[in-house]
């Protein structure tokens, strides 16, 4: 018996590789399919089944490929009802998988399909669950994103997501590995752990959804605090729900090099958004003016979702040299398909054609604080509200990023602003996209509110204690 997490750091995602006596399973398989068909094929395996915990709404993924190019069955928990072929598996459902056994434990809450799949060994005993949304490590699954399918109220999902735990998931032994389908950085959680497994019994001491707590405050816990989901949730899940192009033909699509004139005449003719995956230090030296800043170094595809409100946008990209590819699999994972092309040599090919470039101006946090012992700045916090309240500079505005479609219209084009983050990813992002709407006074503050706090000599204060400062 072989049991793989296979964790996506960017999503923070986890698939699973289950092996037995020549087959295999896969749970969860993100878009690019080769991985788990190459790794079937070194031990010699055939893919028998694709297990779905349910519509994913974070990412789009290779289930239906999968199926396709290893003649594997797709299969769904009850009430599922996809476009494509599949099978609905019946609650308590068993299917074998070599020597061991799959059983389908139907947990509605976190979606109406959602769908833990218990692995039970050779022995028949309770081996690990696949989880999916329904339980993470530290917390469960968010209530609110299927509440239109469901016809439910958010308040009444987590009430089914209660009843599921307890009924399903809870009776289970304690010995029992829980893997869930997302770890910290998920925006389907609220509190999840860094870790991305444990066993049941842990969590039975830890996660406060198994505890001894009342389906009233189960409920309320749920269903307060929780931000508005990405844009692009929505858009994922339908596309789960009807199948998409092959991971192939996005990358025959988009692993389009252009030189320099090229690349500019693609912009024009296509109306394409030039989108710069390099650093942010890179970025803020130079860049084509009116690209979008978004790094391949950091939660790069979540952002894009978050902010990309079209997925069929046609998109070039400014990468790397040599991370084309990665760029254009990491766009597809969110289902943004349409790259058109990349920059061949990078932004250097850009420089050496001597067209106009921008900047990012940037102060580091030293000379942030001498600047404001000087004169009054117009700093802008675009943290997410959560960071603002724990500590952020006072007399400083929050403006998240999350949201800067919201308050762009309240900042005036001919006032100085300076940026920051946790740590500089969010606050270039920031500046990139007021840069293309044509903010011109802006200052990137390198090394964010942590930098901020140790060096600026700038007073904080924590929101919910206006009288503590450090």
């Amino acid at each position: 018996m072989k049991v793989e997490q296979l964790y996506t750091g960017c999503l923070a995602e986890a698939a699973y590789y289950i092996e037995s006596n020549g087959e295999v399973a896969i749970i969860d398989p993100l878009r690019e399919t080769a991985p788990y068909i190459r790794k079937a094929e070194a031990a010699g395996a055939k893919i028998k089944y694709v297990f779905e915990t349910h519509f994913h709404a974070d990412f789009v993924s290779g289930h239906v490929d999968l199926a396709q190019k290893t003649g594997a069955t797709i299969v769904y928990g009850p009430t599922a009802q996809p476009s494509f072929e599949a099978y609905i598996a019946k609650d308590n459902e068993e299917f074998k998988v070599g020597a061991l056994t799959i059983r389908a434990l139907h947990t509605p809450g976190h979606t109406p399909e959602s769908t833990c799949y218990l692995c039970l060994d050779e022995e028949g005993k309770e081996y690990c669950v696949f989880t999916g949304d329904t339980l993470f490590i530290g917390d469960v699954g968010r209530p609110d994103l299927a509440q239109k399918s469901a016809n439910k109220t958010a308040e009444e999902m987590a009430s089914d997501l209660y009843d599921s735990l307890r009924s399903k998931i809870m009776p289970l032994n304690d010995h029992v590995l829980i893997y869930p389908a997302h770890g910290a950085g998920s925006a389907c959680g609220k509190n999840m752990s860094k870790e991305t497994f444990d066993t049941l019994g842990n969590q039975k001491k830890t996660n406060y959804a198994l505890s001894d707590i009342s389906k009233e405050n189960f409920i309320k816990e749920l269903t307060t605090g929780i931000l508005p989901p990405p844009q692009y949730f929505s858009k994922n899940a339908q596309m789960n729900k009807e199948g998409i192009d092959t991971i192939e033909t996005v990358y025959e699509r988009g692993l389009n090099a252009l030189n320099a004139d090229e690349f500019e005449q693609a912009a024009n003719d296509e109306g394409a958004l030039l989108l710069d995956v390099r650093t942010p230090e890179e970025f803020a030296k130079g860049f084509i003016p009116n690209s979008i800043f978004i790094g391949l170094d950091g939660q790069f595809a979540p952002w894009v979702g978050a902010l990309i409100t079209d997925l069929h946008q046609p998109m070039l990209l400014v990468s790397p040299e040599g991370r084309e590819e990665e760029a254009v699999k990491r766009l597809a994972r969110v289902g943004y398909d349409y790259t058109i092309g990349y920059l061949k040599g990078g932004f250097q090919t850009w420089l050496a054609s001597g067209k106009e470039i921008d900047t990012v101006e940037e102060v580091n946090a030293v000379e942030l604080g001498t600047l404001s012992s000087e004169q009054k700045l117009e700093i802008l916090d675009v943290r997410k509200p959560g960071e603002y309240e724990a500590e952020h500079i006072e007399g400083v505005e929050n403006k998240p990023l999350d949201f800067i479609n919201d308050w762009t219209s309240e900042i005036n084009k001919t006032d100085k602003y300076y940026l920051h983050c946790a740590g500089g990813y969010r606050s270039m992002i920031t500046a990139s996209i007021l840069k293309a709407r044509g903010f011109d006074h802006l200052v990137n503050i390198k090394g964010g509110f942590a930098a901020i706090k140790n060096e600026s000599g700038l007073k904080t204060t924590d929101f919910s204690c206006p009288s503590k400062k450090s």
